[in-house]
């Protein structure tokens, strides 16, 4: 049932009227055509609805498919194809794929990708007839928008329900001289021109850590930088800390607990210097930053229709996605954590369920969490820290990806599976991976979870062979030998 809120007292003045012909009213008009903009919209065509999507580039995909999702693991997985790095355990580490490895070559792979991306959802708007306007959408009030085009003012359209699926930009400090070339955000980092000698990444969250493996993998000399002492909080401590040595190992230079205070250019070596508050310097070629992103919100004029941002232009909503204003909800990384393509689409499907009182059942407690970094990682349910706050007594079963026959012939030499169960009931509470293929492993343990699958669904069952799934019944054998006996609920 869907739990209604009152509408903000901002809300714009009820007695304008606005002269909207037929055409231009619609049912569902949905703000970005990322995952969750194009969820809803789909599922609003699914109910029959007259659906419209504004989307502000000059193509359908959002965020996602232009800036962030697609394009930096497209990235990831034509470097690792390239530079050889999969094979190296068999052929030496001086094994390349090809030798010098250009920009050219990782983009020529990336606008491939792009243009495939666009077709497809293109299709799927089309094909549920949803109709899509390119201009930037700015609220009259609730239910009015006013789009402005490439040619000028558009149309103004009014939705019955409104969905905004704007997504996020880069946070860009004052303080930082981004120059488009060797100072930049991720988005502009899509557009170099030439593979640094040397890279400084300011911001050790998912981004940052992403692109800092990526270019060490091409042999990059980079320094990751974060005031913050521990990386990416929200991962299982151990399985974090199984990550940073590796990439220690493979020379990726880390500079927590150290706040970047200014940037500059040494005008004899062109190379960019970064002082940081500890009195220490880090030098590099170019310099990327990645601390934040900020809801992509300044410019909708949301002011008009009674609605407010935070500090970092999210939206706030309730559990149904609803906004402060009833008929607009927002969905996808505009409204926070967890801010993942697949869960926004989620989110996107819900929202309008919910806008139209549609019978479904609510979201999965149990979503995965992948970072595409060099090694992958990828997790779903409770770390060991959750368990240890909810005083949940748990034996922990890890298995060694180098364990398994597949493993082997892949030349894996890392890649660790931690399984935690609870003692009482012996039921599966979380799954935690790094290493080749975590982010595809990590479902398996998805799916036992939603069925309150129990570590003797491991054990019992038959695993192909060899694959890297056998780790699971690897983790299970080696919790099980730990449980204390009579332990089974």
């Amino acid at each position: 049932m869907t739990s209604k809120t009152k509408p903000n007292s901002k809300q714009a003045n009820e007695k304008i009227t606005f002269n909207v012909d037929q055409k231009h009213k619609y049912d569902l008009i949905v703000i970005g055509s990322g995952p969750g903009g194009r969820r809803a919209a789909i599922q609003g065509a699914e109910l029959g609805k007259r659906v419209l999507v504004i989307e502000k580039g000059q193509k359908v995909g959002g965020v996602s498919v232009h800036t962030g999702t697609i394009p930096s693991k497209t990235m990831r997985e034509t470097v690792l194809n390239l530079s050889g790095m999969r094979e190296r355990e068999f052929y030496g580490h001086s094994y390349r794929v090809k030798e010098d490895i250009s920009a050219a070559d990782i983009f020529e792979r990336l606008n491939k990708t792009l243009h495939h991306e666009v077709e497809i959802q293109e299709m799927q708007l089309n094909r549920n007839r949803i109709e899509t306007i390119y201009g930037l959408a700015s609220f009259a009030d609730a239910h009015h928008i006013n789009i402005h085009t490439e040619l000028g003012d558009g149309p103004c359209v009014r939705g019955e329900i409104i969905v905004i699926a704007v997504g996020t930009k880069p946070y860009r400090p004052d303080y930082v001289p981004f120059n488009g070339e060797t100072v930049v955000d991720s988005d502009e980092l899509l557009s170099m021109k030439k593979i640094p000698s040397s890279l400084a990444v300011v911001g050790a969250g998912v981004i940052g850590l992403e692109y800092a493996t990526i270019f060490s993998a091409l042999d990059v000399a980079v320094t990751l930088i974060d005031p913050r002492t521990k990386i990416l909080d929200f991962v299982d401590r151990e399985v974090m800390q199984y990550t940073v040595n590796q990439l220690r190992d493979s020379g990726v230079t880390f500079r927590l607990g150290h706040k970047v205070e200014k940037i500059e250019k040494d005008p004899v070596s062109g190379r960019h210097l970064c002082y940081l508050n500890s009195g220490r310097m880090v030098t590099a070629e170019v310099v990327l930053f990645a601390a934040g992103r900020v809801g992509t919100t300044d410019r909708l004029g949301l002011e008009n229709c009674g609605l407010d941002v935070d500090d970092r232009g999210r939206i706030k909503v309730n559990e149904n996605f609803q906004t402060a204003i009833e008929n607009i909800y927002a969905v996808g990384d505009v409204i926070g954590f967890p801010s993942l393509a697949s869960t926004s689409m989620e989110q996107g499907r819900v929202a309008v369920c919910r806008a139209y009182n549609q019978p479904m059942n609510d979201m999965s407690q149990f979503f995965p969490y992948g970072i595409y970094s060099v090694p992958e990682i990828s997790m779903v349910g409770m770390t060991e820290e959750d368990v240890q706050k909810r005083n949940i007594p748990y034996e922990v079963g890890v298995a060694r990806f180098r364990e398994t026959a597949r493993g082997q012939i892949m030349g894996l030499r890392t890649g660790l599976m931690k399984c935690i169960y609870s003692i009482k009931t012996q039921r599966l509470l979380g799954v935690h991976i790094v290493g080749e293929g975590a982010t595809e492993l990590v479902h398996i343990g998805q799916s036992v979870m939603a069925h309150k699958g129990k570590l003797s669904f491991f054990i019992d069952n038959t695993f192909n062979y060899p694959t890297l799934a056998e780790a699971y019944k690897i983790a299970a054998l080696d919790a099980a030998s730990r449980m204390p006996p009579g332990s089974e609920g």
